[in-house]
């Protein structure tokens, strides 16, 4: 019983990285439809979402240890 924390907490962080995740993908999609176009990601927007990634990450990361 010892490490059923952990296996909640991984179970809900997967399940809220899928949720997110496809709420995300639902937004692009939207976007491009309302332009008529394909979504693309160009390079520096990719840079972009990846160091928000991380960003969000060590925030996380960073939760409680004050």
């Amino acid at each position: 019983m010892e490490n059923n924390w952990k296996t909640k907490t991984l179970v809900l962080g997967t399940v809220l990285g899928a949720v997110s995740g496809a709420v995300s993908a639902y937004l692009l999609i939207k976007r491009a439809e309302s332009e008529n176009k394909q979504p693309k990601l160009s390079p520096s927007e990719g840079i972009q979402v990846g160091l928000g990634l991380l960003g969000l990450m060590r925030m996380i990361a960073g939760f409680g240890s004050d």
